[in-house]
């Protein structure tokens, strides 16, 4: 005979069980949510005007403007939600914020890039030679040409950080526990190039069109730890870039294989197909986008940049959501794409889609909601991406900072490149120390052999 104790420990162990996955399938969002949020808010209604403050009184007022996971977020679904006292204040649209030259080489060579659909299914852009590559994408495969825009969108041809103005990142757990690593980097436009006082085509890569250099400064045990990613113009003979890791340990590099495109980028919420200003590091070669629409939507812009980004003074905790001391948000011209690999390419990938809620004039993505392979909602990403006016390039990206939060596994990542304790923003351009804009030592394999001499 069964005891009353053991009766009772089994049935207390079958509610626990009922109830935690009560609370998983509670906690999921599947995909066609967002395909039916946006046919709910597709007549948008009066924008939020100058001088709103959107709050948890308010928002539903206004959630056609806002991003699907951003109502996430609001709704309180998941551990991580807005704080009770989060507020956004509206401000007034600045228009204007792209190089001459870069808009010179739009007008210049849009009208000659081509789509083409290859017989393995992989797409090739022809004739792409800088600038917005599709400034009025239309069908046919329009999603795809949105993407392409975003992928190729401007930056300065360098950007970066050393020493004394690194980028900090903090790592909160479901417990709120708080560690800060901070980082390096270099990006840099290796082909392409449109800003003055560039090549069009650098040297150093042969082939490349970009190159991403990363390196970690602290914790002092993963000091010199360095990524490096090298971006083919060809994507059809590379469809994945090169990816390579510098090992403190070994004084050495290794190549990795095209599997860690979904490997967490140094233990963040970022992969290595994430891990841009745009949201999206993952190619055109293997990648298709649906198109879901055009938008009116709140975007974070015009950044206080220097006088913000302390942590966590700045930052709506414990979420991390950026506190009015950022900036205004403004009601800017965006689009709506989902963007996921060609099925060829599939199999084994972390994210079944990637919707990415882009800007219009930037083409760059200021939200980003990741599905996985199930299509239920994981990720969701913030994007500020700032601006100012720089020599040579005028009013201009000069920054970005980023959110983003695992809603599965309770987890953040809250990076920002003015946590350093002088507040200085990226290195731009012919600013940049002369040092770190050697190519061979900040974007090639041969480089990261010179750490640690």
């Amino acid at each position: 005979m069964v005891k009353m104790p053991r009766l009772l420990a089994l049935f207390s162990l079958g509610l626990i069980l009922v109830l935690w996955v009560s609370a998983v399938c509670a906690q999921s969002t599947d995909r066609s949510e967002l395909d039916q949020f946006l046919k709910e808010t597709a007549v948008q209604g009066p924008p939020p005007p100058v001088g709103t403050k959107i709050t948890m009184a308010n928002w539903q007022q206004y959630k056609a403007y806002l991003p699907f996971g951003m109502t996430k977020l609001f709704e309180g679904q998941y551990q991580w939600k807005m704080p009770q006292d989060v507020e956004i204040d509206i401000g007034p649209a600045r228009y204007g914020n792209l190089p001459a030259t870069w808009t010179e080489a739009t007008e210049k060579y849009a009208a000659q890039d081509k789509v083409e659909v290859l017989p393995n299914g992989h797409y090739k852009i022809d004739n792409y030679h800088g600038g917005v590559v599709f400034p009025d994408p239309q069908e046919p495969h329009k999603g795809f040409k949105i993407l392409a825009n975003v992928f190729f969108a401007h930056a300065p041809a360098i950007f970066g950080a050393g020493p004394n103005n690194y980028s900090a990142i903090w790592f909160v757990d479901r417990f709120g526990n708080v560690s800060e690593d901070t980082f390096d980097f270099i990006y840099r436009q290796s082909g392409w190039n449109t800003d003055a006082g560039f090549p069009p085509d650098e040297t150093y890569a042969p082939g490349t069109w970009y190159t991403e250099w990363f390196m970690e400064e602290t914790p002092e045990q993963a000091r010199y730890t360095a990524t490096l990613s090298l971006y083919f113009k060809d994507q059809e003979a590379h469809p994945y870039p090169d990816n390579y890791v510098y090992v403190p340990a070994l004084r050495r590099s290794l190549r990795l294989s095209a599997s860690a495109r979904c490997a967490p980028l140094f233990g963040s919420e970022w992969t290595n197909d994430d891990a841009k200003i745009n949201g999206f590091n993952g190619g055109t070669a293997i990648f298709d986008a649906d198109y879901l629409g055009d938008r009116k939507q709140i975007e974070l812009v015009q950044l206080n940049g220097p006088n913000t980004g302390s942590f966590p003074a700045d930052y709506d905790m414990p979420l991390g959501f950026p506190k009015p001391s950022w900036g205004k948000w403004e009601v800017r011209d965006a689009t709506v794409i989902d963007a996921h690999r060609i099925p060829s390419a599939a199999a084994g990938y972390c994210y079944g889609n990637r919707v990415l809620w882009v800007d219009k004039e930037f083409w760059l993505p200021y939200w980003v909601d990741d599905f996985d392979a199930n299509h239920k909602l994981w990720k969701v990403f913030a994007y500020e991406n700032g601006t100012a006016d720089v020599p040579t390039l005028g009013h201009v990206w000069d920054g970005v900072a980023s959110i983003g939060w695992d809603l599965q596994n309770t987890h953040a990542t809250i990076w920002c490149p003015w946590a350093n304790p002088s507040h200085l923003g990226h290195w731009l351009n012919r600013l940049t120390p002369t040092d770190y804009q050697n190519g061979i030592k900040y974007g090639s394999p041969a480089g990261l052999m010179e750490i640690q001499r």
